[in-house]
């Protein structure tokens, strides 16, 4: 049984339904300026076209009439003409320009902003360069499809309408001749425009692969550096480049194939011309001003022939970058707007499990049917082994992800029926990857309160035991962090995260180990200000120093998704389970070990 035929509406990212759709969506928003500038370039096509014809009228003037006088009027109308041309030019040229850069810097925000829609688990299995390169040649694919219909439009073909309108105002049986260079190179276009359109795409994931390995290059030089990785890198960016490096070549070679068909059947048609034109001024009693005329048309009207010839070829080049782009902001958004669920109304900030079950991937549960309260205004703590799902709770907390089933509580108020900001904003949060922002310290601390005042980052500061450090730099709290905090110390990073969470000052605190970078000393001033902070807050640490959390209220052993133990500090040591042990382990390994003496 043989299969239907594909239909042009089967891809929805197909050419001339993607053309279209750039068109309709993104061109005819500025359809006015478009109609200015496709004025602006009949004036061009015009002036050129006339200059053409101008061109016969002074060879006839100059060698037929003798007549000096038309001559100098004619060179007058033709600097008026060119004049017009260079204006015209210049005006399409910048309205042109402007609409590009108006829909780039559209569709850059478009793009972004589908990406903050996105959940955190979209990114999961992505690496962030591909968003940069999608971002950056996708946008631009945007603007280049357009710019090529517009200029195959307005100034390619109108050019070629006006010159090919002297063409055969001069001499309409070669005009009809110069037709017949068009079908073969058609034909030849026609086969090179798959070809074209598979290499485009390795281009771009090429050029994907360089970003990758340069930003996972410098992001981690500390690693490179420490492990002598140096080569590797370098040899792993060589061959991405190698790749790409290929690719454009065929790029080239494919691309430009049409080029010598082109030039051979314009010679063949422009000989053509010069001997039948040539043979019509001697043998027929042609002017040779018609001559010159047709021929300076023909020369002309050759360039843009030949670039609408290769429109199909450029067209499916820059529509791949363009599919790229759309195929990101046309999918479903993984984390939708949610701003018409009320808002999370607090009253005592009771925050519950009900037997919530999680996993990142199908039959793979992280969370199996956890269930437990966290009182107002009182500390729970979640303990146990590395991968056991303690900072998943956190980030379902978050809603960064989404249980399967079971229920979380706030204040009776199930957090999938409320909006996710109104649940983040009232909810501070320190991870154990600790995130600083390529701005000042000041910056960062206000990122936790947007419009938050000097006085309100300073005390936050100082309760973060930051403030001391902070005021030792030279510019003080406008001392830039560098990329990712890299210009600051471990524990310094910490401390001002700590802050831009004290600054919040939300009635839910989640703290995933947040003194875990701090020496001994930083660790008392901290835990201190936590301990401040957490007062009347409902709050959820988890950590894995267990003589921090000695005081919560409640401590949960969290092993394989699942609570093992639940009680406080002193009543779980005299149970003797899983905490004891734990505790024992930590004990042992910070009690120092004495030398032993040397026997006599």
């Amino acid at each position: 049984m043989t299969e239907p035929p594909r239909k042009i509406t089967d891809d929805p990212y197909g050419a001339m339904i993607l053309i279209r759709r750039l068109v309709m969506e993104q061109g005819a928003v500025y359809w006015r300026r478009y109609l200015m500038a496709f004025g602006m370039m009949a004036v061009a096509a015009a002036a050129t076209a006339l200059s053409a014809y101008l061109l016969g009228e002074v060879i006839n003037k100059a060698y037929v009439d003798r007549n000096v006088h038309d001559i100098a009027v004619l060179s007058i109308i033709t600097v008026v003409i060119f004049t017009m041309k260079g204006a015209a030019t210049y005006g399409q040229t910048v309205i042109l320009s402007q609409i590009s850069n108006a829909i780039l810097a559209n569709n850059q925000r478009r793009l972004f902003a589908k990406l903050m829609s996105e959940s955190v688990g979209f990114f999961s299995d992505r690496h962030s360069s591909e968003f940069l390169a999608r971002l950056s040649a996708g946008a631009n694919s945007v603007t280049q499809v357009l710019s090529l219909l517009i200029n195959a439009v307005g100034r390619d073909l109108l050019s070629l309408i006006a010159l090919v309108t002297v063409m055969v105002m001069q001499d309409p049986f070669m005009a009809l001749f110069g037709f017949l260079i068009a079908p073969p190179a058609l034909l030849v276009i026609r086969k090179l425009v798959r070809r074209i359109k598979g290499l485009a795409h390795n281009q771009f994931t090429g050029n994907a692969d360089i970003l990758e390995t340069m930003q996972e290059s410098l992001q981690g030089i500390r690693t490179v550096k420490a492990f002598t990785l140096e080569q590797t890198m370098r040899d792993r960016i060589d061959a991405n480049i190698t790749a790409v490096q290929a690719t454009a070549d065929k790029m080239a070679k494919v691309s430009n194939r049409s080029s010598p068909l082109m030039e051979t059947l314009g010679g063949v048609a422009i000989a053509a011309s010069l001997m039948y034109g040539g043979y019509r001024v001697v043998a027929m009693g042609a002017t040779p001003g018609q001559f010159f005329s047709f021929l300076t048309a023909f020369l002309l009207a050759y360039e843009p022939a030949k670039r609408l010839a290769r429109l199909n070829i450029e067209l499916n080049s820059s529509l791949v970058g363009a599919k790229m782009l759309l195929e990101i902001v046309d999918s479903p958004a993984s984390e939708p707007d949610d701003s018409g669920k009320p808002a999370l109304q607090l009253s005592e900030a009771r925050v519950e499990l009900r037997d919530v079950n999680f996993g990142y991937r199908p039959n793979e549960p992280v969370l199996s049917h956890m269930s437990f309260v966290t009182e107002p205004g009182k500390v729970t703590a979640l303990v146990g082994p590395s991968g056991g799902g303690k900072s998943t709770v956190l980030s379902l907390l978050l809603r960064l992800y989404e249980y399967q089933s079971g229920e979380i509580l706030i204040d009776g108020q199930s957090i999938q029926s409320v909006s996710r900001r109104s649940l983040r904003q009232q909810t501070a949060y320190v991870g154990q990857d600790v995130y600083l922002f390529r701005d000042t310290i000041r910056g960062n601390i206000a990122f936790g309160k947007i419009g938050a005042t000097d006085e309100e980052i300073i005390a936050a500061a100082k309760a973060a035991s930051a403030h001391d450090f902070i005021m030792s730099f030279p510019l003080g709290y406008d001392t830039p962090v560098g990329e990712h905090g890299t210009q600051l110390s471990g524990g310094q990073r910490q401390r001002v995260a700590i802050a831009r969470a004290l600054v919040k000052n939300a009635p839910i605190i989640l703290l995933d180990e947040a003194t875990a970078a701090l020496d001994s000393e930083s660790e008392k001033l901290v835990q201190a200000a936590i301990d401040k902070l957490c007062q009347n807050r409902t709050t959820i640490v988890i950590a894995h120093r267990l003589h921090t959390i000695m005081n919560a209220d409640a401590i949960l052993v969290i092993e394989g998704g699942e609570i093992v133990e639940r009680g406080r500090h002193d009543d779980l040591l005299r149970r003797d389970g899983r905490y004891a042990s734990f505790f024992r382990l930590q004990h042992r390994e910070a009690t120092p070990v004495l030398p032993i003496a040397a026997s006599a």
